[in-house]
């Protein structure tokens, strides 16, 4: 380690090699390894924070898919370092080891799994039902965001906001989120800014405020009003809009709407989606969106189903989702057509994970991603990143 840096002080990324043989060594680093590069010397900090860094990796392929999930931690798992976890007697303190939730990264395509360093606190777990998204920041910097949720231990909402940055790999406290402390509310990142809109407040009424919050000065802004109050809707971010699907309003209870509406950042404003983009009465929670396309997905019916296009053509059968993932958690996409589905065979159930690929000519056909005992915890939230 010395040597390094002795090396990078007198102008070497790395001892012995040409620059650009170095670069490229430096460039395919594991996406969990990225801080402790960036502490090696000032020279590799800045070379993994340069812009340059982020676009070479995509340039050579080296960009990896990531599911980031919110995901209890089983009891038996007990960890030492950075990354340390609290024992199954102190999650049992705290509120019970199904109560004690961290955030983990899964590579879907090579099957890597790896945990985050728990927050700083008692429990160190993630607020229960709390939502998350990724953002990009200056200098192609990758974070993401926790908003809101429970508290762990007491159950009451909270207007917490926490922010993990992979370059520093640490989390740090967000402003809180404005009031009124709001739940089961829709969550989505669109470029750089966090978009919060309905839930249900700390007296069950439905919601139709909305706000943003921006990591880079880590400020929020309410916006205007939705058309409709929306408790438990679902946040997509598409075609640049931050669309707000299904939910209910208070005297429904339950009965979910069909109809959806979008913010346009552009002009600071919602409009209406045209038509209903589910049958009135389905759950909005599975649905997700393919990065960089209008393509959304759902579970339906035991079904993996999709619909194309920024018209919202009818939905079509993709395939049947395997039995062990029916009661799913999370569905993701991820490029070139890849869609990951978390669940199990019934409530409560082992998780499995699965993954397909939707592509025109090709069979589609599901491929078992095997998880480690230390990860198969319960799935509450997930949201997609390239790193």
């Amino acid at each position: 380690m010395s040597s390094c840096f002795a090396a990078t002080s007198m102008g070497d990324l790395i001892p012995g090699l040409p620059e650009e043989v170095a670069r490229e060594c430096l460039i395919r680093v594991g996406f969990d390894q990225l801080p402790t590069v960036r502490r090696i010397s000032r020279q590799w900090k800045e070379e993994v924070e340069s812009p340059d860094y982020s676009r070479l990796r995509r340039a050579e392929g080296l960009a990896r898919p990531v599911i980031a999930m919110v995901q209890a931690q089983p009891e038996h798992v007990v960890e030492t370092g950075p990354a340390q976890k609290h024992s199954s007697a102190s999650s049992a303190v705290n509120g019970g080891p199904a109560n004690n939730y961290r955030m983990v990264l899964l590579d879907p395509v090579e099957g890597r799994w790896a945990s985050l360093p728990v927050l700083p606190g008692p429990t160190g777990s993630l607020p229960l039902f709390c939502q998350v998204a990724a953002v990009d920041g200056g200098q192609g910097r990758k974070r993401l965001v926790v908003v809101g949720g429970w508290d762990p231990e007491s159950w009451a909402p909270t207007d917490s906001v926490y922010v993990y940055d992979f370059l520093t790999g640490a989390w740090r406290r967000g402003a809180p989120m404005p009031g009124p402390r709001r739940s089961f509310f829709a969550t989505a990142a669109v470029g750089g800014t966090v978009y919060v809109a309905g839930g249900h407040d700390e007296e069950k009424n439905a919601l139709r405020s909305a706000l943003a919050y921006d990591p880079d000065s880590d400020a929020w802004t309410a916006l205007p009003d939705m058309g409709e109050e929306r408790d438990e809707p679902r946040g997509l971010c598409i075609g640049g809009k931050f669309l707000v699907i299904g939910g209910y309003p208070t005297p429904e209870q339950g009965r979910f709407a069909g109809s959806a509406e979008a913010f346009d950042p552009a002009t600071g404003a919602w409009s209406p989606v045209g038509e209903a983009l589910l049958e009135d009465g389905a759950c909005p929670r599975t649905c997700c969106v393919a990065p960089g396309a209008e393509r959304v997905y759902m579970i339906r019916d035991g079904n993996l189903v999709a619909r194309d296009g920024g018209a919202f053509a009818a939905w079509r059968t993709v395939a049947s989702v395997p039995e062990d993932a029916r009661t799913a958690s999370t569905v993701s996409a991820i490029p070139d057509g890849r869609v990951v589905v978390i669940g199990s065979g019934c409530h409560g159930g082992e998780q499995t994970v699965y993954m397909l690929c939707d592509v025109a000519g090709k069979p589609a056909s599901w491929a078992r991603a095997p998880a480690p005992p230390e990860f198969s915890g319960h799935v509450q939230a997930a949201c997609f990143l390239e790193i």
